[in-house]
């Protein structure tokens, strides 16, 4: 039986290096399974790290009600890159400057800067050890996770999905793909967690290199860049705003005090469309 996305034409993007796909399903056509999320993943020149559904809105003034896929087939209740990237082809279509989304995080406000710079609001982060989750109370400031000693005391922080972040002097001296997928799955991650390691170079400069959930190492991270920023200012190793260097590219995020949201700036670059050709299902 053939796919009913198959025919379907999904947007290559990135935002930062973050491999997005964008797929319009705001008609109302069925979303894929897990199953089609990574036949797609697995088919020649649609490789991503997360894919962004746009479904039929549910709350009132927003656009689209989205999706996200992590390549494992796995959803995320955020990804601030790919909601850049959403945000470009709704905005496009539209010629709105400002526009809202809505994801399993919530309402998430889009507003276009630049030709193609964007920012977002990801809203305030979770820091309760029961809302990040954790499956035990503990200090979300530094926390020594057992088996990671060597990494010193990470901070725990949710953006929608978990993160947990270390402090390292030598971000460079780090292997992430091998401490990454055991830290990943710790007994401490009931729903798994996000794991970065970064490197503050100036109050307002840190550099991150992220292993994310469902996924792997990636070239960018949204949501990491605001935990990270999040964390690093709890420890009192950055003020409220830092550019996040990552891989791919820099991040502008901002912790604004008055309502604890937090707001990320960053780019965004279409790359093509592609057509799922029904053999991707086959």
């Amino acid at each position: 039986m053939t796919s009913p996305l198959a025919g379907r034409r999904v947007a290559r993007m990135n935002g930062a290096g973050n491999k997005i796909l964008v797929l319009d399903l705001s008609d109302g056509s069925p979303v894929p399974s897990p199953e089609e999320a990574r036949a797609i993943h697995r088919a020649p020149g649609l490789d991503y790290d997360q894919m962004m559904v746009l479904t039929p809105a549910r709350a009132p003034g927003t656009l689209s009600y989205v999706l996200i896929y992590n390549n494992d087939g796995s959803l995320a209740g955020a990804c601030g890159n790919g909601t850049r990237c959403v945000a470009d082809r709704l905005a496009r279509e539209t010629g709105a400057e400002r526009l809202t989304v809505e994801t399993a995080r919530g309402l998430i406000a889009c507003e276009r800067l630049a030709e193609w710079t964007y920012r977002v609001d990801m809203g305030p982060p979770l820091l309760g050890w029961r809302d990040i989750p954790l499956a035990r109370e503990a200090d979300t400031v530094a926390l020594d996770i057992p088996g990671a000693e060597a990494f010193g005391p990470a901070g725990l922080v949710s953006m929608g999905n978990p993160h947990a972040v270390f402090f390292v002097a030598d971000l460079d001296a780090i292997h992430l793909a091998k401490v990454g997928p055991p830290l990943e799955r710790h007994p401490l991650f009931p729903d798994k967690a996000n794991i970065s390691f970064a490197q503050i170079l100036t109050p307002g400069r840190i550099r991150l290199k992220v292993w994310e959930r469902g996924v792997g190492a990636t070239l960018a991270c949204g949501s990491a860049a605001c935990a990270t920023l999040v964390a690093a200012s709890r420890r009192g190793l950055s003020g409220r705003e830092a550019a996040i260097e990552l891989p791919g590219g820099a991040l502008t995020i901002d912790w604004r005090a008055d309502d604890s949201h937090v707001l990320m700036t960053g780019p965004v670059e279409f790359e093509r469309e592609i057509e799922l050709a029904p053999a991707i299902f086959a």
